[in-house]
């Protein structure tokens, strides 16, 4: 990637300071052309056309400041710029020409090392933006055998992946590896969402050429940077197949972080776990949101979600888990009004976003944690003015002990302080139903879902579902969902065989 550069520096020594540093960095620079005032910055700029400017600000006068603004929107460069003046006023001035950096003197090497680095990848960027350099296919390798099945390829490639977890760094990265002086690399092949490298059949170095990407990244960079490495060899695979490997490979990042280069050679099935929380957890969690308990939550989340070993669960069901405790958390705060605060409602937006995107599950589970302190804090606040909803703290204590069949209105009235009759009346306003339909209705998803979802017999979920006589239990169920337990659960079983016939 060569480039023209133009240095305009009044100082002569500071001018010629820039260019031998600018020649002695490992950057391909095509020619560099020196000005020390602005008539002649102007008069190589419009002759030469540089690719690059790096320009000391106060050589500009108020007079020329119009014809250089137009200059420089006209024919956008890639722009650095310095100053002695470390004032507002000029850093207004740098926004405005949308500079790339403003650096104040007297500056550091390092500094200017790194901002000459940053222009050159701005200029790799805006060169593949416009089309230049812009097809990647290596010899006989195209993008279509990474996307498409083919027939094994003659060369028994290794491929690695890189991604970094914001998607807007990735043509940096994308840069940043074109530039890097890999041995025995095949090819670069840019995607929406991480970098792929080929590395030639007899590579020895590949891990190796990794980790000093990984340490050259991290001096350069604060974004995490995140490489897996596929080393399986094997001819009857193709590219395609290496690269779905490789791509299942850096899903591990959700458990392991990123920072880190990953190899391996074979990739393990996700194992699979019941999303939802257990009647027995849902009652733990009411316990313990209930009591305040925020080390026994803590415990829990680490004990449930930072433990975990290989083989992991799979990503998706994780983050549905975390929603089903988060749905035990919304219960809790309207029952101290805190979704009606708006610095809480955005707050639990943000962490239900956080379950759904966060890359890094120890990140999400930190962040549930101290959501969880901050709303004990409000909750406490809340007790303190007296706002508790007694209807909801009311249907929380009967989804936390609906198994118990003797659990009667008195009970939960006696746990709200409420007088019964007075309890009744306000759970009939509030949900339109008695407390005898709220209780059935609970009771009455639980047996759905374990008849789904278990092959307990009948006469034991009729117990955990709180009903000691289980014929009682299936007119019940009968009468509210319309069949009897066994023709419900018998009509998943025809649904199942329809669906294996069908294939």
């Amino acid at each position: 990637m060569d480039g023209k550069w133009l240095i305009a520096d009044r100082d002569l020594n500071e001018r010629e300071g820039l260019k031998w540093l600018l020649k002695s960095s490992s950057i391909s620079v095509a020619n560099i052309f020196l000005a020390g005032d602005y008539q002649e910055f102007v008069v190589l700029f419009e002759r030469e056309s540089p690719d690059v400017v790096l320009l000391e600000l106060d050589m500009v006068s108020k007079d020329e400041w119009s014809s250089f603004r137009d200059l420089m929107q006209i024919f956008t460069p890639v722009l650095l710029l310095t100053s002695a003046e470390a004032t507002f006023e000029k850093a207004r001035l740098a926004i405005d020409l949308q500079a790339l950096d403003l650096m104040i003197k007297p500056f550091s090497t390092a500094k200017l090392k790194s901002a000459y680095q940053k222009a050159a990848r701005e200029l790799q960027k805006k060169i593949s933006s416009s089309g230049i350099n812009s097809v990647i296919s290596y010899k006989d390798v195209s993008y279509e055998a990474l996307f498409m099945e083919q027939s094994a390829a003659a060369e028994d490639y290794q491929i690695a992946a890189f991604q970094t977890e914001g998607s807007e760094t990735l043509p940096t990265l994308q840069v940043f590896l074109s530039e890097f002086p890999f041995k025995d690399l095949h090819g670069v092949f840019p995607l929406s969402d991480m970098v792929i490298l080929l590395f030639t059949e007899h590579c020895a170095t590949a891990k190796e050429q990794c980790q000093k990407v990984m340490r050259r990244w991290e001096e350069e960079f604060s974004e995490p940077l995140a490489i897996v490495l596929y080393t399986e060899r094997s001819a009857t695979l193709s590219l395609h197949q290496k690269y779905l490997q490789t791509r299942k490979m850096l899903e591990l990042t959700y458990y392991k972080g990123y920072r880190q280069v990953m190899e391996s050679d074979s990739i393990n099935g996700w194992v699979h776990i019941d999303p939802f929380l257990t009647p027995p957890e849902q009652r733990e969690w009411v316990d313990m949101l209930t009591n305040f308990a925020l080390e026994k939550v803590k415990n829990w989340l680490y004990d449930e979600f930072l433990y975990l070993k290989e083989p992991y669960p799979d990503p998706g069901l994780v983050r549905i888990r975390l929603t089903s405790i988060l749905a035990q958390v919304r219960r809790f705060m309207k029952t101290y009004h805190l979704d009606e605060a708006p610095d809480y409602e955005r707050e639990y937006r943000y962490i239900f976003n956080s379950i759904l995107y966060d890359a890094v599950l120890y990140r999400t589970v930190q962040n549930l944690i101290l959501f969880i302190q901050k709303i004990f804090h409000g909750a406490e606040s809340s007790i303190r003015h007296y706002q508790q909803d007694p209807v909801e703290r009311g249907i929380a204590y009967i989804e936390a002990n609906f198994s118990n069949s003797q659990l009667r209105l008195e009970d939960v009235a006696h746990y709200v302080d409420r007088n019964p009759s007075y309890f009744s009346h306000l759970l009939l306003t509030k949900t339109g139903s008695s407390f005898s339909d709220l209780l059935t209705g609970i009771r009455m998803k639980e047996a759905k879902r374990l008849l789904l979802e278990s092959s307990k017999p009948i006469k034991e979920i009729s117990l955990l579902t709180g009903y000691q006589n289980a014929n009682y239990f299936s007119r019940i169920f009968k009468e509210t969902v319309g069949m009897s337990p066994r023709e419900f659960r018998n009509k998943k079983v025809d649904r199942m065989r329809k669906e294996i016939h069908s294939v």
